[in-house]
């Protein structure tokens, strides 16, 4: 039979989670890694967005968004029910992972890019950001996860892009008040989930 195709970019959150999911699930994919700024025209072909992650399903079947992928990985195979079913905790991953995508998202990048958004200097998009951190910190003085003690979905389709606000200025970070977000960001980092799917893979081109 043959196995899903999956465009990834390693250090990207989006194909990160998206990675993690399938790997959890037990699913064998084709892992393709591409260049950024030369896409492969196969890619292209049959995802002409041009972004990854890119989910090919042996049917023929194109997932384009890294949720989409998550949700399809976990439907497959779910033995540590990532997907939650309590509905208000449901509720509440849903919305922490909106927020994430949303208002957290766009504060990362202008704080990651700081140069190109001369507006207002670094550290105001740090505060922006932060405003995230401190609801997660909250929240994991709670539990040792985001929505329980153990990882759902949420943890995982969050822990990338806080990995890299981290890395943006990982010497503040380390000075920062979040001791239960960096127990948190660190239990994942080291994970062998996490260890597994930043295996490096060569550039795959068409040719």
């Amino acid at each position: 039979m043959q196995r899903p195709v999956l465009y990834s970019y390693r250090r990207c959150p989006y194909a990160m989670r998206a990675r993690m999911a399938l790997r959890y699930a037990n699913i064998d994919v084709e892992i393709r890694e591409i260049a950024l700024r030369e896409k492969p025209a196969q890619m292209i072909a049959v995802s002409p967005k041009g972004t990854i992650p890119v989910l090919v399903l042996a049917s023929g079947k194109v997932l384009e968004q890294s949720l989409d992928i998550m949700d399809w990985a976990l439907a497959q195979s779910d033995v540590d029910e990532w997907i939650v079913q309590d509905q208000e905790v449901q509720k509440l991953s849903t919305d922490l992972i909106a927020t994430n995508d949303g208002a957290f998202k766009q504060a990362l990048d202008k704080y990651k890019y700081a140069i190109r958004f001369p507006e207002n200097p670094p550290d105001v998009y740090r505060a922006q950001g932060e405003e995230f951190l401190k609801r997660l910190e909250l929240l994991l003085q709670q539990n040792s996860h985001l929505c329980r003690n153990t990882v759902s979905k949420a943890d995982v389709a969050i822990f990338p892009f806080v990995r890299q606000f981290f890395m943006v200025d990982n010497a503040w970070f380390e000075t920062a008040n979040y001791p239960d977000l960096k127990t948190w960001l660190n239990g994942l980092l080291n994970s062998q989930l996490f260890i597994d799917v930043m295996h490096k893979y060569p550039v795959w081109t068409d040719a």
